[in-house]
C-alpha cells in the first residue's frame, strides 16, 4: 500500500513550527550589540542565503524522493553516506537536548517547578508527537500552529514596545560578518533534515519552496524578537521579556508559557524524528520510530544534567561539517549531474569535502561581510567541479588508450 503523502500546507506548517523556537531567539540575543538596523540587516542577509541553499539541499529529496541521508548517498556512496548519518545522528542528539533544556530554563522562568520537571514534561509530549506521527498530525499539528501563531504575535508586541534603547550599552563585540553567519548557521542546521519531509511532498517543488520559505520568514521573525528585546529590555530570556514587558497584563504568564512548550514540542519533534530516518541510512533494521523516541529520551536526560547555554560553537561545528557536505552534494547533483549511489564509497567526494571542512574552520578566522558559509560552499562547489572534471577527463583518456 503506497504512503500517504504530505500536502504542501502541512509541510508548510511543520517548517513554521521549526521556525518558531526559543534557540532562535536566544540567538537573535548575539545580534544585539549592532543595533537595530544593522543585526537586522544582517539577520535578513543570513537567513536568505541559508534558506536558498536550504530550497536547493530539499529539492534534491523531494525529487527522489529520499531522505537526506540518502541524497547523501548520491555524492558520498551507499556506505560512505554512514558517516554523515552518524555525525547527523550526534547533532541531533545534541539539538533535542539543548531544545529541551531552553525549553525548560523558558518555563521555569513562568511557572517555577524546576528544570527538571519541565524537561520531563517537554519530552514527555515529544514522544506523544513521535509516536503520532508525521502524516497522522493532521488537526492536532494545525491546532497546534494557529496557537503558537497568535501567542507568537503577543510575543512580538511586548517585544517592540517603545522602552529605553540599551543598545549604546551593549558595545559593538560581534562582526557584521560574524552577525551574518551566525543567521545562516540556523537554516545550514536544518541541511542534513529537509529532504526528511519533503520527500513525502505530493508536490515536490511547491512543497519545497513552501518549506524553505516558511522557516525563512519566521526563524527571521524569531531573531528579531530576540535582537529587539535584548535592545530594548536588556534581556532575550523569553520569561524575562514576557514579565518585564508586560507588567500588569493577567494570564500572560500562562500564555507564554504555551508558547515556550509548544514550540519546544513541535522543533524538537524534527529533530527526534529526523534522527530516526537517518539511523535507517546507517542499518535498515534500526527501528525509526523507536529510536527516535529514545534520542528523545537521552536528549530529556542531558537537559536535565548537562549545562547547554552557549550554542554558538556548536552551530559553527555542524556548519564545518555540513556545509562542504551539501556544497558537494550540490555541484554532484545540480552542475555534474553525476550520482555516485552505486559505489560503496566515493573517496574524490570526500577529498573535496575534507578541503571544504578545512576552509570553513579557516574562514571563521577571517571576517568577511557574508560569513563563513558561503565563501566555504562556493568554493567548495568549485573545487569539486574541477577536481571531478580533470579526474574525468584524464580516466576518459586512460579508457582511450
Amino acid at each position: 500500500m503506497e504512503q500517504k503523502k504530505t500536502s504542501t500546507f502541512s509541510n508548510g506548517l511543520i517548517w513554521f513550527g521549526a521556525g518558531v523556537s526559543i534557540a532562535e531567539i536566544l540567538t537573535g540575543t548575539y545580534l544585539a550589540p549592532l543595533g537595530m538596523w544593522k543585526g537586522a540587516l544582517a539577520i535578513l542577509i543570513g537567513h536568505g542565503i541559508g534558506c536558498v541553499l536550504l530550497f536547493l539541499a530539499g529539492l534534491m529529496g523531494a525529487r527522489t524522493r529520499r531522505s537526506s541521508m540518502e541524497t547523501a548517498g548520491m555524492s558520498f556512496g551507499n556506505k560512505g553516506n554512514i558517516l554523515f548519518a552518524v555525525l547527523n545522528v550526534l547533532q541531533l542528539v545534541g539539538w533535542t537536548g539543548i531544545m529541551i533544556y531552553d525549553g525548560a530554563i523558558a518555563a521555569g522562568g513562568l511557572w517555577d517547578i524546576g528544570k527538571t520537571i519541565w524537561a520531563i514534561i517537554i519530552g514527555a509530549l515529544i514522544v506523544l508527537w513521535l509516536l503520532i506521527g508525521l502524516t497522522h498530525l493532521g488537526k492536532l499539528n494545525t491546532v497546534a500552529m494557529i496557537a503558537l501563531f497568535g501567542l507568537t504575535i503577543v510575543i512580538t508586541v511586548l517585544s517592540f514596545r517603545t522602552m529605553k534603547d540599551t543598545s549604546e550599552i551593549a558595545g559593538d563585540t560581534i562582526s557584521f560578518g560574524a552577525a551574518v553567519e551566525l543567521s545562516v548557521a540556523m537554516p545550514l542546521s536544518w541541511f542534513p533534515l529537509i529532504s526528511d519531509y519533503t520527500r513525502e511532498a505530493e508536490k515536490p517543488f511547491a512543497a519545497t519552496m513552501v518549506s524553505s520559505v516558511t522557516y525563512g520568514i519566521v526563524s527571521s521573525w524569531m531573531f528579531l524578537i530576540g535582537m529587539v528585546a535584548t535592545i530594548r529590555l536588556g534581556t532575550g530570556d523569553i520569561a524575562g521579556i514576557i514579565l518585564r514587558a508586560g507588567r500588569g497584563i493577567a494570564g500572560l504568564a500562562t500564555v507564554g508559557l504555551m508558547i515556550v512548550v509548544l514550540s519546544t514540542v513541535t522543533t524538537t519533534f524534527l529533530d527526534a524524528y529526523s534522527a530516526g530516518i537517518s539511523a535507517l541510512s546507517i542499518s535498515k533494521k534500526i527501528p525509526s520510530k523507536l529510536f527516535a523516541v529514545v534520542v528523545t529520551v537521552i536528549g530529556t536526560l542531558g537537559a536535565i544534567f548537562l549545562p547547554m547555554e552557549n550554542i554558538t560553537d556548536f552551530l559553527y561545528l555542524i556548519g564545518s561539517v555540513f556545509a562542504p557536505m551539501i556544497a558537494v552534494m550540490l555541484a554532484d547533483y545540480y552542475i555534474l549531474k553525476e550520482d555516485s549511489g552505486e559505489k560503496k564509497i566515493s573517496w574524490l567526494s570526500f577529498i573535496c569535502w575534507l578541503i571544504g571542512f578545512a576552509l570553513y574552520r579557516w574562514l571563521l578566522h577571517v571576517d568577511t561581510p557574508l560569513g563563513s558559509t558561503l565563501p566555504d560552499m562556493a568554493l567548495t562547489m568549485v573545487i569539486t567541479i574541477v577536481v571531478k572534471k580533470i579526474v574525468g577527463s584524464a580516466s576518459g583518456k586512460a579508457h582511450r588508450t
